[in-house]
């Protein structure tokens, strides 16, 4: 089917008008010099009349009263802090004076190790992946880690430990961190984005679903993540029993106090 198309009346010529274009053309040329003639000339005027007047000062702030280090007496020296406000004198010491002590009734763990110390190598084989966990920590800028680890009771278990990373330009405590929080809304983890760790930036504590497996006792567990400065915590806790709450809480703000 052919388109529809709308009735038009017959065209009409138009007569031909022979129009003055180079008069017109040299009108609008005219009128575009003038334009920025003027544009010049009053831009310079206001140059002139500007220069010509007295400067004005400027408002005062609004905050006059801003407080400024004030410089010392020439000759005088600031005094350092002391090492319990100094971080990263704290950090640069025996890190494993920085570990919370076991509690009171509490028996060292049959795995921890004997000096405090883990090994780099021991730490990567904590993981699913020890070569690649490995390849990731020495890219992050791992250091050193110091651990501790009790026995509260007969089936419950705790570990702290304590990853130091160099100073670079990677923030290797905090991505390591972050990295695994990231795994624990996982089924296979905590189930859960857990709940925030009073006191730290981005620190968080977990309590896992229960594990329950034919012929062998209830599984529960607890952790904890958080960072301060170059050094990540982790904290674990596992027991027979359901744990509360508040004992993994307990456990990550004492720890980070210690920092």
């Amino acid at each position: 089917m052919a388109p529809v198309t709308s009735p038009v009346a017959e065209p009409v010529e138009a007569p031909v008008v022979v129009r003055p274009r180079r008069r017109v053309l040299r009108t609008v040329g005219l009128i575009a010099v003038a334009a920025v003639l003027g544009l010049v000339g009053g831009t310079a005027v206001g140059y002139r009349i500007q220069a010509d007047r007295e400067p004005t000062a400027l408002p005062p702030l609004s905050q006059p009263d801003l407080a400024h280090p004030k410089q010392l007496p020439k000759g005088q020296k600031a005094k350092p802090l002391p090492a319990s406000e100094d971080l990263r004198a704290k950090a640069e010491g025996d890190l494993r004076k920085l570990l919370l002590p076991k509690p009171a009734g509490a028996k060292k763990a049959e795995f921890a190790d004997a000096d405090g110390w883990m090994s780099v190598s021991n730490f990567a084989s904590n993981f699913k992946g020890p070569a690649g966990a490995l390849d990731y920590q020495l890219d992050l800028g791992i250091r050193r880690i110091a651990v501790t680890a009790w026995a509260a009771s007969q089936y419950r278990t705790a570990e702290i430990r304590l990853v130091q990373y160099r100073s670079n330009d990677v923030l290797g405590a905090r991505d390591f961190v972050e990295d695994q929080q990231s795994y624990m809304p996982d089924e296979d983890f905590a189930d859960s984005e857990g709940k925030a760790l009073k006191g730290s930036a981005d620190g968080r504590y977990y309590v896992f679903p229960v594990q329950k497996k034919a012929g062998y006792m209830d599984l529960y567990e607890a952790r904890a993540y958080f960072h301060r400065g170059d050094i990540a915590v982790e904290i674990f806790v596992v027991d027979t029993k359901k744990i509360p709450e508040k004992d993994i809480r307990s456990l990550a703000e004492r720890q980070l106090g210690r920092l």
